[in-house]
């Protein structure tokens, strides 16, 4: 395979499409890894995109189809028969078959496994038994395994053959089992190949193993593969019996997913697919989160009306809504980001809920200190020391209230098996829109009532 500038090809290609000359496509195509040709199939326009994928050659179709988004892959396979779509399912490994095999139409996938070989299909079905976003839904099933007594020899022999008949790749270690196929021991094919061929596996094995069961959540079994510098892990079920591994290769995705879930859910698009072409399913995906500011703000104007009174006494107090409104907001994001990306990668755990707050709550008490400071001399040149006061613990009050809440709201989330990136969409936000007109609006009536 060779690295190309995809950007560079795609007129050439586009032109050899619409002359319908496969057999130069396919000589440029076979060259290039499936990742950059997905890439060049999310560039072009969906009647060149059917057509090129329908030259693939099942095996390369295969490996294009795992590195696509859910909507290219959707509506590639709609112009797929049930025949060309099983040829290409018995051509993928396990775990992206599964996948696969899970994102199409429930009516169809019955058939699909009928036409492909008995022991695949199996496998197929038993993978989909598994939550996705588990690591049995991200594990592949192909792996080495040898009993304790088999010779580094046997083992080589055994690797090369299953090379050969191109049943596995991605081979960093073997799995050394015993007889009921529970697991014993690891060894990478480094020690393996520097060991000699006559020793036994069992004397050259690690029995110390990093391993994960099947309902670990893929979050996890990526901070593990990052906190121990991982490539290859085994999966186990609760009697320690070897079902299948996870490579290095899933985990980069499911990094890749999980932050782009987060960042998703962090702008409140949670269900968008980047390469969707469909402005309806964008707009519906989007609405819900943007209902959800919409009916705060809502709240906040009603606030602001109880407030009238206050309001209509110093006209002043709503020049400086906005900057109460924006500095409470920013001080809750930085927060709630900082959380969200600890509680991700394993640097924060539940226990540490109260030493976080009381962090969080020291920080915004320094920053508190400097605005409010600074809004107290800039108000007090403006107008009167009385009102800069006001201002002053307004904004003092405000910034560390979005502070805690910022760091509260996303532990309590994962406390409550609710992905916490869900606290740094519009509801934080709102919140504290909400939150900080109530305590700014609510101090300066006090106030003005005990003035006069």
């Amino acid at each position: 395979m060779i690295q190309v500038d995809v950007d560079s090809i795609i007129p050439d290609i586009q032109e050899l499409i619409k002359k319908e000359n496969k057999g130069a496509l396919q000589n440029i195509l076979i060259d290039l890894h499936p990742a950059d040709i997905a890439q060049i199939l999310s560039r072009i326009k969906k009647n060149q995109r059917v057509y090129l994928f329908s030259i693939l050659p099942p095996k390369i179709a295969g490996s294009v189809l795992a590195e696509l988004d859910p909507p290219l892959m959707e509506e590639i396979t709609e112009e797929m028969g049930v025949e060309k779509i099983s040829t290409i399912v018995n051509e993928m490994e396990s775990d992206d078959a599964a996948d696969f095999v899970s994102s199409l139409p429930e009516e169809i996938v019955p058939e699909i496994l009928d036409r492909i070989p008995e022991e695949d299909s199996n496998e197929i079905k038993e993978l989909l038994h598994y939550e996705e976003d588990t690591a049995g839904g991200i594990m592949a099933l192909e792996y080495v395994a040898l009993p304790a007594t088999a010779t580094v020899n046997h083992a080589i022999e055994k690797i090369r053959k299953l090379k050969a008949d191109q049943e596995i790749s991605n081979i960093y270690s073997i799995y050394v089992v015993d007889d009921q196929n529970h697991l014993l021991g690891t060894i990478s094919i480094t020690d393996l190949v520097l060991a000699d061929g006559n020793t036994k596996l069992k004397d050259i094995m690690q029995a110390d193993i990093h391993k994960v069961s099947t309902d670990m959540d893929q979050e996890e079994v990526a901070n593990m593969f990052r906190k121990y510098d991982l490539v290859s892990m085994p999966v186990v079920d609760k009697e320690n019996h070897l079902i299948g591994r996870i490579t290095i290769d899933d985990i980069v995705d499911v990094l890749e997913e999980e932050g782009s879930e987060d960042i998703a859910y962090i702008a409140g698009a949670p269900d968008e697919e980047i390469t969707e072409e469909s402005i309806f399913k964008l707009a519906r995906a989007r609405l819900p989160w943007l209902m959800v500011a919409f009916f705060g703000e809502i709240i906040s104007a009603i606030l602001l009306h109880k407030f009238n009174i206050t309001l209509q006494q110093k006209l002043m107090i709503a020049f400086f809504i906005p900057i109460i409104m924006a500095m409470g907001g920013s001080t809750a994001q930085q927060a709630s980001v900082i959380v969200i990306r600890g509680l991700t990668t394993g640097d924060i755990i539940l226990r540490d809920t109260k030493k976080r707050l009381v962090k969080e709550f020291r920080i915004s008490f320094l920053n508190s200190l400097f605005f409010a400071s600074s809004l107290f001399l800039i108000v007090y040149l403006w107008d009167t020391a009385f009102f800069a006061s006001i201002l002053a613990v307004s904004i003092f009050v405000v910034i560390n209230n979005a502070a805690v809440i910022g760091a509260l709201v996303p532990l309590t989330f994962k406390r409550l098996n609710i992905d916490p990136a869900l606290a740094a969409a519009p509801f934080i936000s709102t919140t504290n829109d909400i939150l900080g007109i109530l305590i700014y609006l609510s101090i300066t009536t006090f106030a003005l009532q005990w003035s006069m």
